[in-house]
């Protein structure tokens, strides 16, 4: 008889060869070494007890205080202080090219259905760029094109427009000197403190529920592209379940892997493919 040989697999391994996942190995690899720092195993489980606490009790003091407690320009000046001394050059390169992925598939949505809506612009290529606004204006991007599609019909285009699926170099200010290496969801829940007290109670309410709308432009993709596996990547997340009081950390950080996943999906349709090498090994 063969002897039997106890298989002890890799999560990660397997993780990073899942052929399932549309992404490019790189990134794959780069999200994963995220996910394994030392911050996600040990101090994300605290950050994020503390962080819903905070934003909570801050929601209900701005319901009996309901004015703006920190101006937008100090919110902005705080995250990106934070980012350049506390985060991960990695963690901060993948939040910089969420903005990029998102605005990507905005502006596919604008130029390939019948919206009367200019392509937005929001496209920053460094740490600085998430300053002036940049937070807010990606949530209202989503938005305005929602809007925008009132009463527009969609259905498959027979030539698609895929202009600007590209990601410039990045600049995540990886020669700064850091006193801590966060991964991007620790960082997330440390970020959403003063996102919470910089905006109102209406404006953070807004942000948190543009994340429902995952579904809804999985679903205006699938129409667009005539393909179905758009709606593979939805959980629905109903936009009509109006409910503020969630884990906003964990659900922006699905966000960004949603975008992610249709952005690759987009690639591929452009006739781009992400190369697979299987010949990387985990401690």
């Amino acid at each position: 008889m063969p002897e039997f040989v106890r298989s002890d697999p890799s999560m990660w391994e397997a993780v990073y060869a899942d052929p399932s996942v549309p992404l490019d190995r790189a990134l794959v690899r780069q999200i994963i070494d995220d996910q394994r720092r030392l911050s996600r195993r040990w101090l994300y489980p605290i950050a994020r007890v503390i962080s819903r606490v905070l934003v909570g009790i801050i929601s209900v003091f701005k319901r009996v205080l309901p004015f703006r407690w920190m101006p937008l320009s100090m919110m902005d000046f705080l995250c990106v202080w934070f980012l350049r001394r506390f985060v991960s050059p990695d963690a901060v390169d993948l939040l910089i090219r969420h903005f990029v992925v998102e605005t990507n598939l905005v502006n596919f949505i604008i130029r390939n259905t019948n919206v009367p809506m200019e392509p937005v612009t929001l496209r920053p290529v460094a740490l600085s760029g998430l300053g002036d606004n940049a937070v807010v204006e990606h949530d209202v991007n989503v938005y305005d094109v929602l809007i925008a599609l009132d009463g527009v019909p969609l259905v498959p285009h027979a030539t698609l427009d895929f202009a600007q699926l590209d990601i410039p170099p990045l600049d995540a200010e990886r020669q700064r000197r850091r006193l801590m290496r966060l991964d991007i969801q620790t960082a997330l829940c440390f970020m959403n403190i003063p996102f919470s007290m910089a905006l109102t109670v209406e404006e953070y309410r807004r942000a948190v529920h543009s994340i429902r709308f995952d579904d809804s432009f999985l679903e205006i993709l699938a129409l667009i592209c005539d393909d179905d596996t758009f709606r593979h990547w939805k959980i629905g997340g109903l936009s009509l379940w109006m409910d503020s009081n969630v884990d906003v950390p964990r659900m922006v950080y699905r966000h960004a892997l949603v975008c992610e996943y249709a952005h690759a999906r987009l690639v591929k349709l452009a006739g781009g493919e992400y190369p697979r090498d299987t010949a990387v090994e985990f401690d």
